[in-house]
């Protein structure tokens, strides 16, 4: 997955709006002629009756393992399809939608620019839809197809769900809907659950799990509880280290913070898609070597419209912050670094900043960098979560900012990135509606 913004933007190709209900009972439009209306009662009682007789059979908890990958993702092994396949997914916490690479009977899978270090697009697996016994085609009035398009989309031209197109900053994708079954273990297999099948992408060499706030998400599809991550430390290289995704649901799961995890609540996310499916979380303020930095507040709280406030985005590689805010922050960085010379070129060559050249030092000093959110959690950063030796003797901030862009305030202020969240424990209570975070190893061969 790309390491700039990777923030979900759905590209309709047909108008639509955001939101329905989960198995709704239909009411036929009076336009609709007899026959047509008998036959849509029918595929909406026919799914009903699917879901009651075979519903989810998640219970308890699954552990899966999380591979940190070469160009900044980390991904999760899932099946789809009877007999299973398996397919290789990115974490992304800042979308919904599941998509994975797909052929059908017409088509093969095609990835423009998907020729990543350590990635070899030939090798990407690819769910083959002719070989599934239950896989099954979304009309367009079906219930899951509004759960990507909207309640109010146009349906008097086509029969068929429409082809969705998706971005992710500088990738794309596009494909068909389909629903079937999904696996996690050998004993935990979902039956009717709703994907992407992708028949052309750009930059994306892998599909895409979302476990964003949307309808089509993992969490929502699941009636998950609870879930979380821990992400081992990536050097962006293919490892079989990993850490653990962890998915709950039931009423019943210890309380961790028990185990000294701290928490800061959701805030309440916009009405407007996309932003609707992000975790904004409630920020007070930015400390760098204990010293609060001057922003404004407005930057810091997300508007009804989803300008502002901070999300997490574990599909996100480095941390983002809006030029008006990050300039502070780095301005306080370099108020304790003045002994260390800037290294303008790598700064230039990298993207990345400040750097600095830190040839013939047996040590650096440099100032803590904290989250710190309502209700008092604190989030101390280790220095390897927000500086990295990107070369020979020259370290640079991890924090991007977009220098194009110096006075945006167009969606979220701050999204932060899964290199900010290596070795810590982070958990999504969706019951309580509160994001958790605890330093913790997370290389599962050193537990």
């Amino acid at each position: 997955m790309p390491t700039s913004l990777l923030f979900l933007l759905f590209l309709l190709l047909q108008a639509a709006s955001a939101a329905a209900a989960t198995f709704p009972l239909s009411i036929s439009p009076s336009a609709l002629d007899k026959w047509e209306s008998i036959n849509l009662a029918a595929l909406s009682s026919l799914s009903r009756a699917r879901h009651l007789k075979r519903p989810p059979t998640l219970t308890g908890k699954v552990t899966l393992p999380a591979y940190p990958r070469s160009y900044g993702g980390y991904s999760v092994i899932f099946s789809l399809g009877t007999p299973p396949q398996k397919v290789s997914l990115v974490l992304d916490t800042g979308s919904s939608l599941v998509w994975t690479p797909c052929t059908i009977p017409t088509a093969t899978y095609t990835c423009q620019n998907c020729t990543f270090s350590g990635v070899d697009p030939t090798k990407i697996p690819i769910y083959a839809r002719n070989k599934s016994s239950t896989v099954q085609s979304l009309p367009c009035r079906s219930p899951k197809c509004n759960w990507v398009f909207g309640s109010d989309l146009n349906c008097s031209t086509t029969k068929r769900c429409p082809y969705y197109g998706l971005e992710y900053g500088l990738g794309s994708t596009t494909g068909q809907l389909v629903s079937d079954v999904l696996g996690l273990s050998k004993l935990n297999r979902i039956p009717d659950f709703l994907f992407g099948c992708s028949l052309v992408s750009n930059r994306q060499p892998e599909g895409i799990a979302g476990f964003g706030r949307g309808l089509a998400s993992i969490p929502a599809q699941l009636g998950l509880t609870k879930f979380s991550y821990c992400l081992v430390s990536h050097r962006f290289d293919d490892t079989p280290q990993s850490g653990d995704l962890v998915l709950h649901r039931g009423r019943r799961h210890a309380d961790a913070a028990a185990n000294g995890v701290a928490y800061a609540p959701f805030t309440k996310s916009p009405a407007l898609s996309p932003y609707s499916e992000y975790y904004y979380i409630s920020l007070s303020k930015i400390l760098v070597g204990g010293k609060d930095v001057p922003i404004p507040p407005r930057y810091l709280v997300p508007s009804k419209e989803g300008d502002g406030g901070m999300i997490v985005d574990s599909g996100s590689t480095f941390t983002f912050m809006e030029r008006i805010i990050f300039d502070p922050v780095a301005r306080e960085l370099e108020k304790h670094m003045t002994k260390y010379k800037r290294a303008k070129e790598i700064e230039d060559s990298s993207g990345l900043g400040p750097c600095y050249n830190i040839t013939g030092q047996s040590e650096v000093d440099v100032p803590k960098l904290t989250f710190s959110f309502k209700g008092g959690a604190n989030m101390d950063l280790p220095l390897t979560d927000y500086f990295s030796l990107v070369t020979d003797g020259v370290v640079c901030m991890t924090v991007l900012t977009d220098p194009d862009e110096p006075g945006s305030t167009t969606g979220p202020a701050i999204i932060l990135g899964n290199y900010q969240q290596q070795n810590f424990y982070i958990e999504y209570d969706l019951k309580k509606q509160r994001f958790g975070f605890k330093p913790q190893q997370c290389d599962r061969s050193k537990n």
